[in-house]
Parts: C-alpha cells; structure tokens; sequence
C-alpha cells in the first residue's frame, strides 16, 4: 500500500540556473525551473548576477555581499513557496503539473473561483441593507449605492465592458476611475476619495477572500483638501430666523435650519426625528431624546423655545404626519441647495 501510494506521487523538482544570454552588463538573469513528470516550466526571478559570482551546483551565489545575500534570500523564500505549492496540492488530491504550480505561485489559481468586482459589490450591498437600522444608516446605504452606480457607468462608459475579473483591477484601473469621477462626475477632491474608499473596501474583501492576491491600492496615496467650514454668528443667526420667506419649499429648509442650529442635531437625525423621541421629565422641562444615527449615542437635548415653535408649527403638517416625522426633511443634497436659495433671499 505504501508502495503504491509513492509511486503515484509526481515526480517534482525546482532548479534554479543562469541563462545562458548575456545581459548588457555582462550579468546573466536568474531563472527558475519547475519539473513536473518530466515537463518543465520556467520563469524569471527578475535578478541578473555575473556568472563569475555563481555556483550552478550549489544553485546559489557565490559572494557575501548585499546583494548576493539577497539574491539567495530570495531564492529560497521562491523554492519553499513552490514545494509549499506542490505539497498541498497533492495532499488536496488535485490534479499537479508545473504549469498549475507556477500560475498558483502567481496568484492565478485555476481551484479558485474568480469574482467580478460589480458581483462583489453587489453582495456588499445586499448584505448592508439588510443590516439598515442595525449597522448601517439609511445615508450610508445610499453611499454604497452611488459607488456602485459610478463603477458600473465608468466601466461601460470609459472602459466600454460590462464588469471585470477583480484580478484585472491594476493601479491603472483605478486612477483612470478616479479621473472620471472628477471630470466626469464633476466630484470635488474629498468627494473623489470618500468614493474611492468605498471601491477599496470592495477590493478588501476580495484580499480577505484569496480572489485576488495583490492590493491594487498598495502604492497609491491620495490627500484630501483642508476644509474650513464656517460658522453663522449670532446676528446672522438672529436675522436668519426674522427673515420671511414666501416659497414655502425654501421656508421649510429655513426652518430646519434654525432648529438643526437650536439643537446640535445633524440632518439625518432631525429627518429621523419622531414624536416618541420627545419626552417630559418631572419638572415639566421637554427634552428630545434619541440615539444618533452615526454614532448611536444617545443624545438628551432640552427643547429651547424657538425649535419647540418650529416643532409646534408643522405638528399638523400633513407630509410629516403621513411619514411620521416632526419636521419636513429633504435629502442632504438637495437641503444644501436650498440653503444656498435661502442665503440669497
């Protein structure tokens, strides 16, 4: 039985040896051969020695130096991941040739089962939406969607295909994406990078899942802009809530505003503000109450008179009352535009 079990193992070597071609230099490039059964495959190290300095018997280098040091580091690190290779296949029982053993070596596994990145990135969100309310914001949702929405239209638009193998995501790849998201989608530097966070995640899963071996993202930096953000003064406060506005859409956002302003409370949680979360304690002081939706800390804010009037004002809107909410929220793209209507006023 053991016997048998030897002599169907495949007979498997590595070697490694000088080609024969001079280099400019006078150096020979370093190659390695993989022998299966008798059938040989072969590939560079990308290295070159001078012969002089090498020992084809001993199949390493000669010399103590730097280099000569590495250069054996670096074909023994090599000879142990291709055994590595071997041995698991055949311990796996699967078929084992010196060309399956090299494309394995380079990440090019013909066992694994590759993924797109759009089929990625649609599990992703599948998965999160399932996790709204749970994990993830509603707003962060729709992050994952727009990503998902700019990759499909760059690829078809840019790259004229429908999806790519996750191995086929390059550095290139990626920063021609991140040129049609600037000039294309017309996003801002900061929005640029928020969107290419969002792709490396996806590349991230691929890494965590052995679909793809190198990080495409590995040697690319991107810097975000400094943002000042300004702040309203108390007058400008003061003459934004004394201004009367006609167009109801713009009066509505005004007061969101000034209640957002009264409150801390950022946008996404005002729009997700509902009459529970408004309580009164012992003393009669009314206070709002309610997890954030990013942090999920839970905030006690006391209700001041001016955002308890705005509260007051639209309690028997019926939009809100229909949707549930206190006040009539719009998305966060279209309340910045809004406010920049009302600031002109």
């Amino acid at each position: 039985m053991i016997k048998e079990e030897v002599k169907n193992r495949s007979t498997f070597s590595v070697m490694c040896y000088l080609k024969k071609n001079e280099l400019k230099n006078a150096e020979c490039a370093v190659y390695i051969r993989i022998t299966v059964k008798g059938q040989l495959v072969g590939f560079s190290l990308q290295e070159s020695i001078l012969p002089s300095l090498w020992s084809q018997p001993k199949e390493r280098c000669k010399g103590k130096d730097r280099k000569s040091v590495e250069l054996n580091d670096k074909i023994d690190s090599v000879k142990l991941k291709l055994k590595q290779i071997h041995k698991e296949l055949e311990l796996e029982g699967k078929p084992v040739t010196a060309q399956i053993i090299k494309d394995i070596y380079f990440g090019n596994s013909p066992f694994v089962k590759t993924k797109t990145i759009l089929d990625i990135h649609k599990e992703h969100n599948e998965r999160c939406k399932k996790l709204v309310g749970i994990d993830y914001s509603q707003s962060t949702m729709y992050k994952f969607d727009t990503s998902l929405k700019y990759l499909t239209e760059f690829m078809k638009s840019a790259l004229k295909i429908d999806d790519a193998d996750i191995n086929e995501i390059k550095e290139d790849f990626i920063r021609k994406y991140e040129l049609y998201l600037k000039v294309n989608k017309g996003l801002s530097n900061n929005t640029t990078i928020k969107q290419l966070k969002i792709f490396k995640k996806m590349i991230r899963i691929g890494l965590a899942n052995d679909w793809i071996q190198k990080d495409p993202f590995y040697n690319l930096k991107f810097r975000q802009d400094e943002v000042h953000i300004g702040f309203l003064t108390k007058s400008e406060l003061e003459m934004l809530i004394n201004k009367t506005i006609d167009n109801e859409r713009l009066s509505q956002v005004k007061d969101v505003y000034v209640f957002c302003c009264f409150t801390g409370l950022a946008f996404v949680d005002v729009k997700s503000l509902e009459p529970e979360h408004i309580t009164t304690d012992n003393e009669d002081v009314i206070w709002i109450r309610k997890p954030r939706m990013k942090t999920n800390n839970m905030s006690s804010i006391p209700l001041l008179d001016i955002p308890k009037r705005i509260l007051e004002k639209y309690s028997t809107n019926i939009n809100c009352m229909r949707k549930k909410q206190l006040l009539p929220v719009p998305s966060n793209a279209k309340m910045n535009v809004y406010l920049k209507e009302t600031a002109v006023i």
